[in-house]
């Protein structure tokens, strides 16, 4: 029988530098595999998932990523420590999986209710690109203090909601209350199997004010009009209408991406707010709302003021596909634009 290439790179490999495991809620190492016939190469190991590592350790690692030279993933994943992770206990009482029916499923205590209620009436931002989650939530802090934001990370980038840095530093300084992944996404929180069902968690169970919904670090990218991660906004947008939350489109903007079709309004963006079925709020940075307005025809498209220095002096990530806040202002104005609105539409029903 012929068969088709095998798809999953693993490699063998010995751990020979084991950094101090990350507390969570990120729970992930920092390692130095060496990996037969490569040499030493940087790796991560998602403790949560797989366990600790110790120097000596005989590790599988997925080399796939860094082997294709990938941006966002210039790394090594371990898959496996076959010298002490072959005894995880998985979680007392959970049969739900996620990653299932793949080597890496594992069972999960699902937050979804019994009895949901809808509509929610409070409103929900939607992000298309991780690096937009701080400056979002910074600006709503700024606007609201003392209100409860929550994330949902949802597909298109990184899946291990341990592998955000992020996400721990806003959840420290309070701008965060609470982090459930949502879909394939896991290691949150909490997990709920639909982005639908952590809304109805988030915003009615665990009394989030609002909050804000995006992929992880990373996203996936063709540089088509539908193959791409951003896209999983219509999706996040379309079913957070539905449940009757107001609903905020941050949109992706840039003022110095050497690609045409992520200058001004990202193509990314564009697209999300054409095949919208339905009116949403979109936020647009000062002086924008006109650019915006073009590609959002039927939305309500509400200027904001963004604080741009007071952002930089905050010590939160100012980098953005390895520029700076200075090098490309309109990417984070336009995202500190969408935390301001957000913090503007209080709930659905006032």
């Amino acid at each position: 029988m012929a068969q088709g290439p095998q798809r999953l790179v693993l490699r063998r490999g010995r751990v020979v530098v084991a950094g101090e495991p990350v507390p969570p809620p990120r729970a992930e190492q920092e390692l130095v595999v060496d990996v037969a016939g490569r040499g030493e190469r940087a790796a991560v190991a998602d403790t949560g998932l797989v366990g600790l590592a110790e120097v000596g350790d005989d590790v599988v690692v997925n080399t796939q990523a860094a082997d294709l030279g990938l941006g966002s993933g210039g790394f090594d994943v371990v898959h496996v420590n076959l010298t002490r992770g072959l005894d995880g206990p998985g979680v007392a009482g959970a049969h739900v999986m996620k990653l299932n029916y793949s080597s890496l499923q594992h069972a999960v205590l699902p937050i979804e209710e019994p009895e949901p209620g809808w509509p929610l009436g409070r409103p929900a931002a939607v992000i298309s690109l991780h690096g937009q989650l701080a400056p979002v939530a910074w600006a709503y802090g700024q606007a609201r203090p003392g209100a409860r934001l929550g994330y949902i990370q949802t597909t298109g980038g990184a899946l291990p909601g341990s592998h955000s840095r992020v996400v721990g530093d806003l959840r420290g300084r309070g701008l965060l209350v609470g982090h459930l992944t949502a879909g394939a996404a896991y290691g949150g929180e909490g997990e709920a199997i639909t982005t639908a069902g952590a809304l109805d968690h988030g915003l009615r169970v665990l009394g989030w004010d609002a909050a804000v919904c995006g992929p992880g670090p990373g996203i996936l990218g063709t540089s088509t009009p539908l193959g791409h991660g951003g896209l999983t906004a219509l999706e996040t947008a379309h079913t957070a209408l539905a449940l009757g939350c107001a609903v905020a489109i941050c949109p992706r903007m840039s003022s110095a991406d050497p690609r045409p079709r992520h200058r001004g309004l990202s193509h990314h963006t564009r697209t999300v707010l054409e095949l919208l079925l339905a009116p949403v709020t979109v936020a647009a940075p000062a002086g924008e709302a006109q650019a915006v307005s073009a590609a959002a025809p039927g939305h309500t498209v509400r200027e904001a003021q963004a604080d741009l220095a007071g952002y930089a002096a905050s010590g939160l990530p100012a980098r953005t596909m390895g520029r700076g806040i200075d090098q490309d202002e309109l990417f984070f104005a336009a995202a500190l634009a969408g935390g301001a609105v957000l913090a503007t539409m209080g709930d659905a029903h006032e």
